[in-house]
């Protein structure tokens, strides 16, 4: 039955989903890279969709931005529609002086300044991680596509427009990639149901240098990185079919 924040009904959401955290890019990626893809939900504007991807059934739903928006929408999708694979799909700002814009970033693992972790894990520091099999399968998507990605850890931010800016310097230091608003939250509250999640990020401008890319550009090149999550998504489960088999003989 729907949710307070979702009004699909049992088996209208797939098993695998996108997250975008804006709800008009989930109703981009149903137009542009599903089959057959339907509107299941828009409660408060937050669309979501299910269709197919090479014949597997795959949903795509907005999130909103920050940790407290997407777990709101992350609880009731795993809680109550079943779903067992949630990959967030989402634009970034760079780090390392080393990554451009464009560039594709995989998040093993999430920092964050976010309280919402330590709450869920009694107070403590919780190593937010992707999980394995899906960054392993997307890792190897990117390589049969010539798609160049970095993997590492990222900072879910719980401002975006932070009042001191010297924590940069820090995560620069410590190795971290780029900043997004979300990874962390999803990764704790993947663990928390023993469900897998991964983070895939296109970078959209750099925090160093200001630079950044249009409303067009980024429209334009969100494309690869959608196409790679889809491609990880299916290449894990056909992994996870092939092993599964070898087993049973």
């Amino acid at each position: 039955m729907a949710t307070r924040h979702i009004e699909a009904e049992p088996g209208d959401i797939a098993a695998s989903i996108l997250l975008p955290g804006d709800p008009l890019r989930a109703r981009h990626i149903a137009e542009q890279f599903l089959d057959d893809a339907v509107q299941v939900t828009g409660v408060r504007n937050m669309l979501g969709f299910t269709g197919t991807y090479r014949g597997e059934r795959v949903s795509v739903m907005g999130t909103g931005m920050g940790i407290p928006s997407a777990a709101i929408y992350i609880n009731e999708l795993i809680e109550h529609y079943g779903v067992e694979r949630l990959v967030r799909v989402g634009t970034s700002g760079a780090i390392d002086p080393d990554i451009g814009l464009k560039d594709i970033v995989l998040a093993i693992g999430a920092c964050t300044d976010s309280g919402t972790n330590r709450t869920m894990y009694g107070g403590y520091d919780f190593a937010a991680t992707a999980d394995f099999d899906l960054l392993n399968a997307t890792v190897d998507a990117a390589a049969a596509a010539n798609i160049q990605v970095r993997v590492g850890n990222v900072h879910s931010g719980e401002l975006l427009y932070r009042p001191d800016r010297s924590l940069y310097a820090v995560m620069r230091e410590m190795g971290v990639l780029a900043a997004d608003m979300e990874a962390a939250g999803l990764y704790a509250l993947a663990a928390r149901f023993g469900v897998q999640a991964l983070t895939v990020l296109m970078v959209s401008d750099h925090i160093e240098s200001g630079d950044a890319l249009s409303a067009e550009e980024r429209e334009q090149s969100f494309g690869d990185m959608v196409s790679l999550a889809l491609e990880g998504l299916r290449r894990e489960k056909d992994q996870k079919h092939h092993l599964s088999r070898r087993r049973v003989r």
